[in-house]
């Protein structure tokens, strides 16, 4: 006959102290929830339940999210490259502020109208012709 399992394990009882200094070690950014489960043997549930109860910065009714490494390496390369084409972007302005600053002294220096005169019709060039 088989004994059984569920009268062999035993539930353990953690300290409110144990259990606080986890929090405090989660809050201080030095270990995440994977980490502290791995390193005490706890289940990440239990983890997650303790925070809940005991963390100082978590209200009624908020979730707690972890952001994993990659969450934050994404993030990271996202925000360079937004760095990388608002660099971009300024470099281009500066141009189109150059090309407008020539066109405006071609027109007074130089009497040269180089943007578009919109009173004349439209060239009708590219339009398809009439086969013979």
């Amino acid at each position: 006959m088989k004994p059984n399992v569920r009268l062999l394990r035993k539930q353990r009882q953690y300290s409110d102290e144990f259990k606080k200094q986890i929090v405090a070690d989660f809050e201080g950014g030095q270990l995440s929830v994977p980490q502290l489960s791995k390193l005490h043997g706890v289940a990440y549930q239990v983890i997650y339940r303790w925070i809940y109860k005991f963390s100082t910065f978590n209200e009624k009714g908020f979730r707690v999210v972890e952001m994993k490494d990659s969450s934050q390496k994404k993030m990271k390369e996202m925000e360079a490259k937004i760095q990388e084409l608002e660099a971009a972007l300024g470099r281009k302005q500066i141009q189109v502020d150059y090309f407008e600053k020539m066109i405006e002294l071609a027109k007074t220096e130089l009497d040269i109208d180089i943007k578009k005169n919109y009173s004349t019709p439209q060239s009708t060039g590219s339009g398809k012709t009439k086969k013979k």
